[in-house]
């Protein structure tokens, strides 16, 4: 297991050598500053956290911790579990060159906020007749039976919408550009533009 912080900066497309268009997201991970290791006697686990791009108002906590890596105080910061502790080193600074072309990894990242969103949108129900005797248009479907009275919890309702954690997996490296600390992966990743994501292995690749 291994991964990387990093900003998605958006989407663009490559070409293969066969000719065939790629979509890709492009993912800013410059930068990366391991900040800790943690182990078993100590904390109970093993994990390495990671810190990327500068805080502009750091605290006192913020920046004592960040100073036992000799690096700055970090707004992005992540644990990362089940890696090798011998491969890191507190204050190791990681760029592009951690996964290589055709890795399989899982992007991890915030979901576009849409705000307050109906049944349809938000659940992908279907809509009822559009004709004027209708009284069932966009309106959400049954909400069960008669006898508890009372509608039950995780009934598909509208509500807010997006804004959630969401784990995209088994996306492809498809180019690494180690001069500029980029990463090119196949397909969409979630939120928005200049949003913070996390790139680690893929646990359910079979590559």
């Amino acid at each position: 297991m291994k991964g990387i912080l990093g900003r998605k900066l958006g989407m663009t497309q490559v070409f293969t050598e066969d000719g065939n268009v790629v979509p890709v997201t492009v993912v800013e991970v410059g930068g990366n500053v391991v900040l800790q290791k943690k182990d078993l006697a100590t904390d109970g686990y093993e994990a390495v956290q990671i810190g990327f791009a500068d805080k502009k108002n750091p605290n006192k906590p913020a920046s004592g911790h960040a100073a036992k890596a000799n690096t700055t105080p970090k707004r992005y910061v992540r644990e990362l579990r089940g890696v090798d502790l011998s491969a890191y080193e507190v204050g190791q600074v990681l760029g592009a060159d951690v996964f290589a072309a055709g890795e399989a990894v899982d992007v991890i990242g915030v979901s576009k906020g849409k705000g307050f969103a109906g049944a349809i949108k938000r659940h992908n129900q279907s809509r009822g007749p559009m004709a004027h005797g209708s009284r069932y248009h966009r309106r959400p479907g049954s909400l069960g039976s008669i006898n508890p009275g009372r509608v039950f919890k995780g009934q598909t309702l509208p509500g807010r919408m997006g804004g959630e954690r969401i784990t995209v997996q088994n996306l492809e490296v498809v180019k690494v550009d180690t001069e500029r600390n980029l990463l090119l992966i196949k397909g969409s990743v979630p939120g928005p533009k200049n949003t913070f994501v996390t790139v680690q292995t893929a646990v359910k690749s079979g590559k």
